[in-house]
């Protein structure tokens, strides 16, 4: 049943019951001789007995009307308030609320939007004292291993690799047209080599550079986009938007765009990549997208593109983390992590 339904039925029940107490009253006042008499007396034209409850019915269905319809206006304000809720933005409760019930209910809200809203920024703020922590304490060491590990792949393994590829691609040219069993299974050699090498460049490209190392998240993305440039062919859209962030979601974003962009190397099989990075309506947006293979998200190799760990890194900083992917039809990935300033910290 509908609130102006039920409003609407309970102003009738109240107006009929007044009608029944009004006519009580006017018997023990002006008594009656019989009821006919109560038909011969008019008021309005009408018998006596037929307006005061007609009256009453008017009246109640006129007063439930008005206050289940401003109910129901109440109400959907308040729907409005939680959806902007649910989407990280901040509500307005109307100048005048509509009983003390619903100021009461505004204030709740309000309350539950600074609960979330400190809870976030809680978190970006635990994330960014745990990121600094872990800079002053490890990050030397875990810088030194990552580059002794990158400079020996690309001395050893990477060079055998190129070796590799330039040898089976003179072999291919040097042997006859024909479609012989051989040279197809000589074509599909080359093929795998050139795939290692392009996994192996996705592989360099992720253990170096390890972290930002005092540049700001902006640059470091434009760093790691013109290294892909020089070594992988792949075409690059980019959008890069400068705005001050905190050192731990600086780190935290950076390091969910180079899992992505290794997974878009090793798995998607793409020639275009797409980088964005805004402020939009209170949010930070980062979103790479890819023309690739994509992949069934409920299917176990999602596993191996890194979406727990990504999806971890969002949530230390208060954030969320969305997957859109469908096989042959590309992948895409977007982190929204709400702006906290440093103004809002000191209001505080």
């Amino acid at each position: 049943m509908s609130i102006v339904l039920r409003s609407v039925l309970l102003s009738i029940g109240v107006s009929i019951l007044t009608a029944i107490l009004v006519l009580v009253a006017v018997f023990m006042v002006f008594p009656f001789p019989d009821f006919a008499s109560l038909w011969e007396r008019q008021l309005l034209g009408l018998p006596f007995i037929m307006v005061v409850p007609a009256a009453s019915l008017v009246l109640g269905v006129f007063f439930g009307l008005l206050h289940g319809f401003a109910v129901r206006r109440q109400l959907k304000q308040i729907e409005e308030g939680m959806r902007e809720m649910e989407n990280g933005r901040p509500i307005y409760p109307p100048l005048q609320a509509q009983g003390l019930e619903m100021e009461a209910l505004w204030k709740r809200l309000k309350n539950v939007q600074r609960q979330v809203t400190d809870q976030a920024r809680a978190s970006q703020k635990l994330a960014n004292e745990k990121a600094e922590d872990q800079e002053k304490i490890i990050q030397e060491m875990i810088s030194r291993e990552r580059q002794r590990l990158a400079r020996e792949l690309h001395d050893s393994v990477s060079q055998q690799l190129f070796a590799a590829s330039m040898l089976m691609s003179a072999i291919n040219e040097s042997r006859e047209a024909e479609e012989a069993p051989e040279n197809r299974q000589l074509k599909l050699v080359e093929q795998m080599i050139h795939q290692s090498q392009l996994e192996m460049r996705a592989l360099l490209l992720h253990l170096r550079p390890a972290a930002l190392k005092g540049k700001s998240l902006q640059d470091g993305i434009k760093e790691l986009l013109a290294e892909l440039v020089q070594k992988v062919p792949i075409e690059i859209h980019a959008k890069i938007e400068e705005m001050p962030l905190d050192k731990g979601v600086e780190d935290h974003l950076f390091r969910i765009l180079q899992e992505s962009v290794s997974n878009t190397l090793r798995h998607a099989k793409a020639t275009s990549l797409e980088i964005l990075l805004i402020e939009r309506e209170g949010l930070i947006i980062l979103r790479v997208a890819d023309n690739g293979v994509g992949f069934a998200l409920d299917e176990d190799k999602a596993g191996s593109y890194g979406l727990q760990n990504m999806q971890e890194r969002a949530l230390e900083i208060g954030g969320t983390l969305k997957v859109v992917s469908l096989p042959d039809k590309g992948t895409r990935l977007e982190v929204k992590v709400p702006v906290i300033s440093v103004e809002d910290d000191k209001n505080d």
